[in-house]
């Protein structure tokens, strides 16, 4: 009898670190790295500059919380903002700016939609998500976070951006264990825009073919034209 496979909280930290990593080094065109050495941790915070928390249920219960430097803050939505076309003047240039806040929630939201597309795929579980809160905390205000769960267990992971600069992520959930049965597929999650970019460098393709054809066309027309036929 083969010994089944059993998927631990910290195989499913690292499914989250990698949305992490995914998600935001797409965002700001810039790589995003994490620690391998992960902190076991008491209880998660919401800590200065910028905190944000989302809660998740379903399969299994947690919470994840992301801790931002205002240095790391404002390098990524900066980047973020340029990668989209945006001018600087256009740019906040304070981490307390609402915009800022706005950006990083968003983002956040990426990530655990990703994160939770991955549980379904690979844990054959689902799990839902509310909408991460993103706000500005002061230096002298912490914030603990607290959901009901059986057997909780906390971790912290450290992330590094292109400029070194430092942000935390900490998840909370029921400790719990996923074992595999017996092998299956994980289905290739489909993503809407290279779907939109296929059909539109189909379309692209067939026109380019299509203006050849006519170009050729008029050619021949006056060959035979020069030719008196």
């Amino acid at each position: 009898m083969s010994k089944s496979k059993v998927i631990s909280t910290d195989d499913i930290l690292a499914t989250l670190c990698h949305s992490v990593t995914g998600v935001l080094t797409s965002a700001s065109g810039n790589g995003i790295s994490y620690s391998a050495m992960v902190q076991k941790i008491t209880r998660t915070c919401m800590r200065p500059d910028i905190g944000c928390f989302v809660l998740f249920d379903g399969g299994f219960t947690g919470l994840v919380i992301t801790n931002f430097t205002s240095q790391a803050a404002m390098e990524i939505y900066g980047d973020y903002m340029r990668n989209m076309g945006m001018p600087e003047s256009e740019i906040a240039h304070s981490h307390l700016s609402d915009d800022v806040s706005n950006v990083l929630g968003e983002l956040m939201n990426q990530i655990v939609g990703d994160f939770t597309s991955k549980v379904r795929e690979q844990l054959h579980t689902s799990i839902t998500q509310n909408q991460p809160k993103m706000m500005a905390i002061n230096k002298q205000v912490q914030i603990s976070v607290d959901t009901t769960m059986d057997r909780p267990q906390a971790r912290r992971v450290t992330f590094t951006t292109s400029k070194q600069n430092i942000f935390y992520l900490e998840l909370a959930m029921d400790k719990t264990e996923f074992i595999k049965l017996h092998d299956f597929d994980i289905a290739e999650a489909i993503d809407p825009d290279d779907i939109i970019a296929d059909e539109a460098k189909k379309k692209a393709d067939k026109e380019s073919a299509k203006a050849k054809d006519v170009e050729q066309d008029d050619t021949d027309d006056d060959f035979m034209a020069g030719l008196g036929l």
